[in-house]
């Protein structure tokens, strides 16, 4: 079958790159979510806005890399790049001569550093405690390729290029979550080493549910002070 003709074909050697987000990649993070959204058939959840994603992962000054809300984006470059010692977290050469690969999308996800690379997924974490270790830890709140991306190796690269820089801070432990009708991410993160915890469920306050206890400190200062 032929390329869409909006289609850049990528061949022979690429290599992909995880680097830190700058204010820059917000447009193509913005994306992404949203695609991933459409993928976790949950876009009547999706409420992100460029400008809130701007000001919450980007503030001024920035805090120091995984000790707050921390985004890195998937580059794929068509030639040799010399990576950002400063901003790398992982890499990985893809050689692809033996099958090219159209991606219908290039365009759209042309990276803000130009050079010919192209943005293809993105990782968002931050990090929590466990205190039965006693250690910090990361939540992977997000990971995600585009469609064309996938099944050649990427994600695993970007799941253990965290999960390594969680092991070099001396962190207890790396935990996301899952969908649990998608064997396949599943199967994946099994093979990978991780548990898969069926027993635990995640409890959600939000929207209205969450803004009905605004207030209620003071509520109960008030009441306390009345009392005495």
């Amino acid at each position: 079958m032929a390329a869409p003709a909006n289609s850049t074909t990528f061949s022979g050697d690429v290599r992909a790159e995880l680097r830190l987000a700058d204010a820059r990649d917000v447009p193509h993070i913005y994306s992404l979510i949203h695609q991933m959204a459409e993928f976790e058939l949950l876009t009547d959840l999706f409420a992100a806005t460029e400008e809130l994603l701007t000001s919450t992962l980007f503030p001024s000054p920035p805090p120091p890399p995984f000790t707050s809300f921390t985004p890195l984006v998937l580059e794929l470059s068509p030639s040799p790049v010399v990576p950002d010692s400063c901003s790398t977290i992982g890499s990985l050469r893809l050689d692809i001569s033996a099958s090219p690969l159209a991606d219908p999308e290039a365009a759209a996800f042309a990276s803000p550093r130009g050079g010919g690379r192209v943005t293809a997924g993105f990782v968002i974490c931050f990090p929590n405690y466990s205190s039965f270790l006693s250690k910090p830890g990361l939540y992977i709140e997000d990971i995600f390729v585009r469609a064309p991306w996938r099944r050649r190796g990427l994600g695993r690269m970007m799941l253990s290029s965290v999960a390594g820089r969680a092991a070099e801070l001396g962190m207890g432990r790396v935990e996301w979550c899952v969908l649990d009708w998608n064997k396949n991410a599943i199967d994946f993160y099994e093979g990978m080493g991780a548990d898969v915890l069926p027993q635990w469920r995640i409890c959600r306050l939000t929207g209205a549910a969450l803004d009905k206890y605004k207030g209620k400190q003071e509520e109960a200062a008030d009441g306390r002070k009345a009392a005495e």
